[in-house]
């Protein structure tokens, strides 16, 4: 497979057509696990009354939900993400929410058409998937007031997140690595874990006062040991493995299962779930009112 994308139509279809049934039957999972990572910037986050707020792949919507809330009802978010599925959470939640300042599109924010009118943009683990990330950068920025600043998390190296890397670490031991050809979501979920290949990006994307912050702590990989299992064999990068190793992944299953099981029960606490380590990047950054 060519890996030089600058469309991501290829990455948006394997999302609607392989990852949205996965994300949602871990939805506890993801949700609370990703949460972790943006609860503390967004507690942090001093935004006025009135404010216009942009929140990229913002999934079922509850960091929309929680800027909404920011802003108050004379304020205005707009929430992007390219699965309408996840959305129609994000519409069920703000309405008994009773949230009326609050808009969900399912779009690509790299190729959506945005006018100048945000005052800050937000985004979880959403900035990592896109095929030309300078591109979809300087579409964010071109959404931004002068003056107005960019907001998102991203994972940091895999081998910093144990929480994914223990279960590719044992089906290695018993499966093949992904192909070249293999389907994939977009760059990846650790392609911004190198802070400073991210600050040139946002850098030629035209924003400055770039800054970095490493966030650490422990995510929620598994309501039980059944579940933290079945998590590593749909989804992350244990569970791209063993969807391309296919009817040799199945015919494995008992074994990659028991393995997983003594890796994960480690991890195991007292109330029966499974808590693991993990690290992000909140990456800030401004712009300035100039060029395109």
């Amino acid at each position: 497979m060519n890996n030089v994308h600058t469309s991501n139509a290829e990455f948006v279809a394997f999302w609607n057509e392989v990852l949205v049934a996965k994300w949602e039957r871990f939805r506890n999972i993801l949700m609370e696990g990703m949460s972790y990572h943006s609860d503390g910037p967004l507690n942090a986050l001093a935004l006025p009354a009135g404010a216009r707020a942009l929140d990229i792949g913002c999934g079922w919507g509850d960091t929309a939900i929680a800027l909404a809330h920011k802003v108050g009802p004379t304020g205005e978010v707009l929430g992007l993400d390219c699965c309408e599925s996840f959305l129609e959470r994000g519409r069920r939640d703000a309405t008994s929410a009773g949230l009326h300042n609050l808009r969900f599109i399912a779009a690509d924010a790299q190729d959506y058409p945005f006018e100048q009118q945000f005052d800050f943009c937000f985004s979880r683990f959403g900035m990592m998937f896109f095929a030309n990330p300078v591109a979809a950068m300087r579409a964010i920025r071109r959404a931004l007031k002068p003056g107005g600043e960019l907001l998102f998390v991203s994972w940091r190296a895999l081998d910093e997140n144990p929480w994914l890397s223990a279960g590719k670490q044992i089906l290695l031991q018993f499966l093949p690595p992904p192909g070249e050809d293999a389907q994939v979501c977009g760059p990846g979920p650790f392609s911004m874990a190198n802070a400073e290949v991210v600050t040139r990006q946002l850098k030629a994307a035209g924003f400055t006062d770039v800054s970095a912050e490493p966030l650490d702590g422990p995510v929620i990989a598994g309501e039980n040991l059944e579940q933290a299992v079945d998590f590593q064999l749909a989804v992350g990068p244990a569970g791209e493995i063993f969807r391309e190793a296919g009817e040799m992944a199945e015919r494995r299953r008992p074994i990659l299962e028991h393995a997983l099981r003594r890796k994960l029960a480690r991890f195991e606490q007292p109330d029966g779930r499974i808590i693991m380590d993990s690290a992000s990047w909140a990456y800030r950054a401004r712009n300035p009112g100039t060029g395109d």
